[in-house]
């Protein structure tokens, strides 16, 4: 250790550590530019400028390295003039236009204008004269705010060991770019975005900016965790899997969610959309990554690890067994209530079991992810209905009301009370049970979500011999997954975008012949989100059927004896706390915001479970660490081609194989191209462990 004075002030500091640092670290502030703590010190910006007792001139004190004995002066009229000089310098070359730069009220560079007080009237100022480039993803480079300090090349070549950029010069101006100025992409980048970060201007910057969204920036970081209902650590577990390590990758999704396995089948994949390789090239398969995890996942980490608070004495009822109630259950029973589920089907799993089809989620990977629920020591009931959840009071202190939504809408439409026109929960739920559905042999599913293809791609595997489906949307706005769209094609189901449902015809003896459409010329919703639908003149025309399956949308089975509040279709009125119109009955899932999501679903029983501890006197905090400290390494290296690579194949069994059997046929991606789809990932959450500026408003 060595002992220093900084303008007077006594200092215990590491031998030989940088003069700034050790300054900045005991609130002693140096105006500084070039500095970063993550990266080298090269000492170009002349900003941290100090005396030193005993030697000539000024250093620059990122550079100077603490001895035993140094006296060093701050400030002093030298050096402030000297500072004020080469800010002045810098200036000269640099847009004066701050009030419309994207950087406006976060530069370094701006605040460091006011600490020394510059100015641009002094010294002939002069263009750089650069074209402002966006033709690379995610990153815009423009070089007229350039000030040189070099940190955007230190953090490329020296922080992430990648080396895309370096200093070029033309006729007139010293720049920082690629190669020969090649785009990003073809210099093998890795779209890390630690440039965009250290920039102390707007030199190099995001294209999306957090001030143009109402995301915090960190939140625009790391859009895959943001986006995630549940903000799963989706970087973290991805870089799990490709060190090999799928105990942990499991249990940091275990940490938010306890149906890791479930997910990895069937999520909708909210992360995946905003995923920033895509943009680059393609997204990243985030999904199948976690079901990768989940299927080699051993318990290492979570099995009788996990967190689990004394008994409390207080009894929850949770009535629904579907994703939201089985994880609000988890949860609330971690947090030492007493937890009984009551399940009006015969096993638990609500639309995970008799919703989604067995070739899509095997119905064993929901069994034993339930039966963990079990084992945490909740109390499962199945086939018991629940009417009146207000009567659950005299014996529960709280109740929970996850009911989904259980029964399908017919739409107004002529014909729609024919016996063979079928609803889709109740027909998925009879295929799963293995029940006679009522189903002809030429079918018409009315409607595009995935549920709608979930009832054509059924009905194929029941034998059904032409299946059309048809919805309202434009084929590239079908809120389907095109997964599911494409599947479904090559299985022999024709898809009819576009199309109005007219009215559904009949004999006169009361049995279906058909359904009557016309094509949509335009669809969408107008200020008040009424449907507005303006229809082709002339474009009549019928597909015969035998049978018709609404597959429109699902309502809550839910009655006005139930003696809650309820809105739109038999939704369940809560507030923010989830609190239903009676004291001490919640509500959560589907059947408060309608049809959405397992994720969603999950998501909002953790809400729940926060919300009811609360209410019986805990301090709702359900999170848990399971998964071992991860070191992420900065250093993330080069990668020949990086910004090209596609996402790797899945294994899936062609149509003929696939469409007569409720076998699962997509078996994910292998162990021999993990790696490579697990090495596709742009980390950007490395880009939150870099150290933020530090300015000087932040000093005494």
């Amino acid at each position: 250790m060595a002992i220093i004075v900084i303008d007077g002030i006594s200092l215990e500091v590491p031998d030989n550590k940088n003069v700034l640092e050790c300054a900045l670290e005991n609130g002693i502030y140096i105006p500084h530019l070039c500095h970063h703590p993550d990266l080298p010190e090269n000492g170009s910006c002349r900003m941290c400028i100090v005396e030193v007792e005993g030697q000539e001139g000024v250093t620059t004190s990122c550079t100077l390295r603490a001895k035993d004995g140094m006296v060093i002066t701050t400030k002093s009229d030298r050096i402030n003039k000297l500072r004020k000089l080469s800010m002045e310098l810098l200036l000269a070359s640099h847009p004066e236009d701050c009030s419309t730069c994207p950087k406006y009220g976060d530069c370094e560079l701006q605040t460091l204008i006011q600490y020394i007080g510059a100015s641009t009237g002094r010294l002939h100022s002069r263009v750089k004269g650069f074209k402002e480039n966006t033709e690379n993803p995610l990153l815009i480079h423009d070089m007229n705010r350039c000030v040189l300090c070099g940190r955007c090349v230190r953090a490329c070549n020296d922080l992430r060991k990648v080396g895309v950029l370096q200093y070029n010069q033309n006729d007139m101006e010293t720049y920082v770019g690629t190669l020969h100025d090649k785009l990003l992409k073809d210099v093998n980048c890795r779209f890390c975005t630690a440039c965009a970060e250290v920039c102390p201007t707007g030199t190099i910057r995001d294209k999306l900016q957090a001030m143009n969204t109402e995301y915090t920036k960190e939140e625009l970081i790391v859009p895959c965790r943001t986006e995630c209902p549940a903000h799963t650590d989706i970087p973290r577990y991805i870089r799990f899997v490709k060190e090999g390590d799928c105990d942990a990758a499991a249990a940091v999704v275990r940490e938010k969610v306890p149906f890791p396995h479930t997910l990895g089948l069937i999520c909708t994949q909210a992360c995946r959309t905003k995923c920033k390789r895509s943009e680059v090239s393609e997204g990243m398969s985030i999904r199948e990554i976690k079901r990768y995890a989940a299927e080699h996942d051993t318990g290492k980490y979570w099995k009788g690890k996990g967190k689990q608070l004394p008994d409390t004495g207080k009894k929850v009822c949770v009535v629904g067994g579907g994703p939201a109630g089985l994880t609000a259950a988890y949860y609330l029973r971690k947090q030492g209530h007493d937890v009984t589920i009551k399940e009006a089907l015969p096993a638990m799993g609500g639309m995970m079991s008799y919703g989604i089809p067995s070739y899509r989620l095997p119905r064993e990977v929901v069994a034993k992810e339930v039966k963990v629920i079990e084992d945490q020591g909740v109390k499962m009931e199945t086939g018991v209905k629940v009417e009146k959840p207000v009567e659950l009071l005299n014996e529960y202190d709280a109740v929970l009301m996850t009911i989904g939504n259980h029964m399908g809408v017919r739409l107004p439409m002529k014909g729609n009370h024919l016996p063979e026109v079928l609803v889709n929960i109740t027909f998925l739920r009879q295929a799963s049970l293995g029940q006679e559905t009522g189903m002809g042999k030429r079918v018409v599913v009315l409607g595009g979500g995935n549920v709608a293809f979930d009832c054509a791609r059924t009905a194929k595997r029941l034998g059904a011999e032409e299946i059309h489906l048809a919805c309202l949307e434009a084929r590239d706005v079908m809120t389907a997954d095109e997964e599911e769209i494409t599947q479904a094609e090559e299985e022999g189901i024709f898809v009819h975008p576009a199309q109005t449902f007219e009215r559904i015809t009949g004999t006169e003896e009361g049995h279906v012949t058909g359904v009557d459409f016309m094509n949509v010329r335009k669809f969408y919703f107008d200020e008040n989100r009424r449907p507005v639908i303006e229809k082709e003149e002339g474009s009549e025309h019928h597909i015969d059927c035998d049978t018709v399956i609404f597959a429109t949308g699902q309502w809550a089975d839910l009655t006005e004896e139930a003696g809650l509040e309820q809105g739109r279709g038999n939704s369940i009125v809560v507030d923010e706390n989830k609190n239903t119109s009676v004291k001490g009955i919640f509500a959560a899932g589907d059947c408060i915001y309608g049809t959405k999501s397992v994720i969603m679903a999950i998501e909002s029983g953790r809400e729940a479970a926060t919300e009811i501890d609360k209410f019986l006197g805990g301090d709702g905090d359900i999170s848990e660490v399971l998964a071992p400290p991860q070191f992420a390494d900065p250093a993330i290296g080069v990668i020949e081609g990086f910004g090209d690579l596609k996402a790797v194949g899945k294994k899936i069994l062609p149509a003929k194989e696939r469409e007569d059997n409720f076998n699962q046929f997509d078996f994910g991606i292998c162990d021999s191209d993990i790696c490579a789809e697990t090495g596709r990932c742009l980390q950007c959450d490395l880009r939150t462990q870099i150290h933020g500026a530090r300015l000087w408003t932040q000093y005494s």
